[in-house]
């Protein structure tokens, strides 16, 4: 016949020595304690790794039957359907192990899990950081591409262009006659009368005659000049 108590005890006494700080005495009739579960790189009240906690309530026939499993006190694991699998990965370990004494089996097994969970988390993560560089990478180099050319757009670019530098080239010649600093040749093209001021000046030298100093000349006879 088997002694239930006593393994039931036995299991305990080895459930203390393998996590000393990790496990608690909640009730001796029936028998209930709880382990918490952690995974390796967890750190309190941080976002870091996972924990929860593991509660067992012995039955008078255990391990012959499936002790009563509630696991409590998520820590960073919000995700109900997170939570709802542990619960039902944790129950077929339990069903896979009667005959057998299993807190170690569970507590090892939930342990995995939980590392699991927080992988594959992190690699959610990785794949939302590593979509969003790819985004704002492309932004980027469409950025630096501008609009690809073709005959439309650069007709339309080269139409606007044209514009722009007729614009500015009006804008030049307001600015420059209303500064008074218009070049020899754009005064002459402005005023056509500027065409007849050298003939002008001409016609005004015949009108009062040219003085000639004939005393330059006189003596000439004396200069040595070949024929």
């Amino acid at each position: 016949m088997t002694d239930y108590a006593q393994e039931q005890q036995d299991e305990i006494e080895a459930i203390q020595s393998i996590y000393p700080e990790e496990y608690e005495e909640i009730s001796t009739d029936p028998t209930c304690f709880s382990v918490f579960v952690q995974t390796e790189d967890y750190e309190d009240d941080t976002d870091v790794g996972a924990a929860c906690t593991l509660q067992f309530t012995y039955t008078p026939t255990y391990p012959d039957e499936v002790p009563l499993v509630e696991i409590t006190n998520y820590e960073n694991i919000t995700d109900e359907d997170d939570v709802e699998e542990l619960q039902q990965l944790l129950l077929q370990q339990a069903e896979e192990n009667v005959g057998m004494v299993m807190v170690f089996t569970l507590v090892s097994a939930l342990q995995d899990l939980l590392h699991e969970r927080i992988e594959k988390k992190k690699e959610e993560e990785e794949q939302i950081r590593s979509r969003k560089k790819e985004q704002e990478e492309a932004a980027e180099m469409a950025r630096f591409e501008g609009t690809r050319v073709n005959i439309e757009t650069f007709m339309s670019w080269k139409q606007k262009f044209d514009e722009e530098r007729r614009l500015q080239k009006e804008k030049k010649v307001d600015t420059t006659i209303k500064l008074g600093k218009l070049t020899g040749k754009e005064l002459f093209m402005r005023d056509v009368t500027l065409n007849e001021s050298d003939i002008q000046f001409l016609d005004d030298g015949e009108d009062e005659g040219v003085t000639i100093d004939e005393s330059l000349f006189e003596d000439l006879d004396d200069l040595d000049i070949e024929d």
